[in-house]
């Protein structure tokens, strides 16, 4: 079947358009019918370069008897987190009630109203204890729902009440110069001294961190924490979690930065070019700068917002396969896809990184083509009110309105 979301903007959406599960796409007409029915939504969210997302999809979504399962008890809801970060922000923050494993996919559990009553994320087809299978998992909940409701109504209460609480919270005083080298210090505490970086297995790159850790007031005030980010630059670069093409991969699954997790982010990418910069790392900067402009760069002139872990090797999908193989032996081989979504306020901060890194280093390519990047958001991602929308795929426009973050990182780009 094809289902409502083959004409949705989203990559990830149109990836499920072809599953036997009825979904929608997020808006009033999924509330409406759960309403209507008198059952529960289930709301998936994921993104279209997640691994665990398409193993689930396979597994789950795309089997006709789970399918028929999810379609007898629920109304299912697909998002992309992407498109709509505040719908995961806030279903993520109602899923930490019940898992402390938080990630995508994201599967949660809600009244017809939207208030969340269970949540996880992966499910496996198969029980993997502690993991009770998928179709487990729809059954107990849909007999809560049907026999035991009044229990499922006040965890629901008991989690928008709890939120509620949580936003409440009076906001605190922007830091000054002196707590912001104490917030320094205690991240460099907590530095890996061995393989570089922070935290164990799995371990990302942090670039916001990292960035934080090379502002002049930390560099001047408490020059070992600044150093911190000299040491994870320099390990992360030398490691596996670098591809041969000079991209940045999301994160690895080890301490000493093997065994990545190969998808690679348009976030992590642009921010990490900024930290090279920052560090005289220019062979670092070139390669990342190489990557965002010959993988991530779209027609027209925008930054997708990722490329995917899996790709098609010899008929079967694997994940990293491609990365694997040396870049002078990749030639007979399709690429992982590109999620071309067009995202503002991640473009935003690839124009300022390439703006900067082309005039630093004397590339006037790299700042014309932040140029045609912000020319591009500009034009395509702006509505006739003059209104930004959070992304845009093949010159259309998400219905999806910017958010704050969003609107201050293209500022920033466009002023940096």
């Amino acid at each position: 079947m094809t289902n409502r979301l083959a004409d949705t903007l989203s990559p990830y959406l149109r990836s499920h358009a072809e599953n036997p599960v009825d979904w929608y796409p997020w808006g009033e007409e999924a509330f409406a019918e759960a309403r209507r029915r008198d059952v529960p939504l289930l709301i998936s969210i994921g993104y279209s370069t997640c691994h665990w997302c398409h193993v689930m999809a396979r597994e789950s979504f795309s089997d006709p008897v789970t399918a028929a399962l999810i379609d007898e008890g629920f109304v299912a809801v697909k998002v992309d987190r992407e498109e709509h970060p505040h719908v995961d922000a806030a279903y993520m923050a109602a899923a930490s009630a019940f898992t402390q494993n938080l990630g995508w996919p994201l599967t949660v559990f809600t009244t017809p109203g939207g208030r969340a009553f269970f949540a996880g994320t992966y499910w496996p087809p198969e029980p993997r204890p502690p993991m009770p299978a998928f179709r487990e998992v729809l059954a107990a909940v849909r007999e809560a729902w049907t026999v035991r409701r009044a229990q499922a109504e006040e965890s629901a209460d008991a989690v928008t009440e709890a939120l509620a609480r949580a936003a409440e919270s009076a906001p605190s005083d922007l830091p000054d110069a002196a707590a912001i080298v104490t917030a320094a210090e205690g991240i460099a505490a907590r530095e890996d001294r061995l393989f570089g970086g922070f935290g164990g297995a799995p371990k990302f790159p942090v670039a916001t961190t990292l960035r934080l850790l090379q502002h002049p007031l930390v560099r001047a005030g408490s020059p070992d924490a600044g150093a911190a980010a000299t040491r994870a630059l320099a390990a992360m670069s030398g490691s596996d979690l670098r591809d041969e093409d000079g991209g940045f991969f999301r994160y690895a699954t080890q301490r000493d930065w093997t065994v990545p997790h190969y998808e690679r982010m348009l976030t992590d990418n642009a921010q990490l070019l900024e930290v090279a910069l920052d560090e005289g790392d220019t062979g670092t900067a070139r390669g990342i700068a190489g990557f965002l402009l010959g993988v991530l760069r779209r027609d027209g002139g925008g930054f997708g917002a990722a490329q995917d872990s899996e790709s098609w090797i010899d008929g079967v999908r694997s994940e990293g396969g491609y990365y694997q193989r040396p870049v002078s032996a990749r030639g007979e081989l399709e690429p992982p896809a590109v999620d071309g979504k067009v995202i503002t306020g991640w473009n935003g901060l690839a124009v300022g990184a390439l703006a900067r890194a082309g005039m630093t280093l004397g590339e006037p390519d790299w700042v014309e083509a932040a140029a045609a990047a912000a020319d591009h958001v500009l034009r395509v991602n702006r509505g006739d009110d003059g209104a930004l929308a959070r992304a845009s795929l093949d010159d259309r426009a998400s219905a999806a309105p910017a958010t704050a973050a969003d609107l201050a990182l293209f500022a920033e780009g466009l002023l940096g």
